[in-house]
């Protein structure tokens, strides 16, 4: 296996948690979020020779994974509602209640526009206001304002 091939592989397997965190964000479907994987990572590797160290290789994961997810929620939409394929069960059912406020949390968070949510998702991850800005290409005290309001927003959703 080639270095550029080797070093990529390293990359995916330590920001793999990562990778799936936005295609969860931007879908439940376990074969879309499996989809999107597989698109966030051929983005990835188209842009691998040309990523610079410009920034942190994890800020670029992300900036890279968020554009591809909006890309194709964005195509999604336009192609219209599909109809997804019934199973038997659910894998992913949990029915305490801390899994029951994730939940009810992260439909909030997706009824909230692409930026909006994009930023909430990055901010819970615990990034800084300086890698958000950098994510998705807007100023700190930008990130800051946008934080507030989202966060407002989520509370007047919980009393809708």
């Amino acid at each position: 296996m080639k270095q550029t091939e080797q070093e990529f592989e390293q990359i995916v397997k330590r920001h793999k948690s990562t990778i799936y965190t936005v295609c969860y964000m931007f879908s439940k479907d376990e074969d879309e979020v499996n989809d999107l994987f597989q698109e966030v990572l051929i983005n990835l590797w188209k842009g691998f020779g040309d990523f610079r160290g410009d920034s942190a290789v994890s800020s670029w994961i992300w900036k890279v994974a968020l554009n591809t997810c909006i890309s194709f929620d964005r195509k999604k939409k336009r192609q219209g509602e599909k109809i997804p394929l019934e199973m038997a069960g659910n894998l992913f059912t949990d029915d305490d209640d801390d899994s029951q406020q994730i939940r009810m949390l992260y439909q909030r968070i997706n009824q909230l526009n692409l930026v909006d949510r994009a930023i909430v998702l990055l901010w819970l991850e615990n990034l800084s206001y300086d890698e958000i800005a950098a994510i998705v290409g807007i100023s700190v005290k930008n990130v800051s304002v946008k934080l507030v309001r989202i966060k407002q927003q989520l509370i007047k959703m919980s009393h809708a």
